[in-house]
């Protein structure tokens, strides 16, 4: 197969560095269609673990194609894979992003939501393509360890988990996340607006939230107020 500069339509995605490649095997081994390696890459321990870990993919070494599919020049190490679907734990607590465009800050609040043990990221469209090699590339492998589960609106979200407690983080809400106590038992769901208009209106409510700081600055960026949020609500649990 011939594979070509990613396109959003195409059936399949591709990690770009070493890391990244080896979370997806590591997670996603079912996925895999081709491994790609640079001819001058010597790293001996993550080529036994590349053999060991894709008995069953083959393992290509062609300098031509990962030039031609990586816009950097120090990738060494590509993973293809067939595109899979994800839902959300309704158990487990969720982020919502509202129509985020920002391919790197998604990856980027990926990360984060990973670290703090958020492993449910629900999109309400138009969004991004979540597959896109620059969100993987962000997100550091994070990615392949999350479910994402795209919706056509934030009332087909809250059928879909009727049980969440929702926190839309917003300049105007009253009540200040650094004074908020989370419910012990009860999943949540932080809900965050677009890079740049933020949440509309409709969104506030008696549980929206605010994290206050200093009047130096109108906001914070999308990815540090996801973290800031994440931080604070884990922690409460671990208080």
């Amino acid at each position: 197969m011939d594979f070509k500069s990613y396109k959003k339509d195409a059936f399949y995605s591709y990690t770009l560095g070493a890391f990244p490649t080896l979370e997806l095997i590591h997670k996603h081994p079912e996925t895999l269609l081709k491994i790609i390696l640079h001819s001058s890459f010597q790293n001996e321990d993550v080529l036994k673990q590349i053999q060991q870990m894709t008995s069953h993919c083959e393992i290509q070494i062609n300098d031509r194609l990962i030039s031609r599919l990586s816009p950097k020049e120090n990738c060494y190490v590509l993973g293809i894979f067939k595109k899979y679907t994800m839902e959300l734990n309704e158990k487990e607590n969720h982020i919502l992003l509202v129509n985020p465009m920002n391919m790197g800050n998604f990856g980027t609040i990926v990360r984060s939501a990973l670290g703090f043990n958020f492993q449910n990221i629900a999109l309400l469209t138009p969004c991004i393509d979540i597959f896109d090699p620059k969100v993987l590339r962000a997100s550091m492998g994070s990615f392949f360890h999350v479910s994402i589960q795209i919706f056509s609106s934030f009332e087909n979200y809250k059928k879909t988990f009727p049980n969440h407690e929702i926190h839309s983080f917003m300049l105007q809400a009253k009540q200040n996340l650094q004074h908020y106590t989370f419910p012990k038992e009860k999943a949540v769901t932080f809900v965050f607006g677009n890079e740049s208009s933020g949440l509309d209106a409709s969104y506030l409510d008696e549980n929206s939230l605010i994290i206050s700081h200093e009047n130096n600055i109108d906001s914070l960026n999308l990815p540090t107020a996801v973290g800031i949020a994440l931080y604070e609500y884990q922690k409460q649990k671990h208080s």
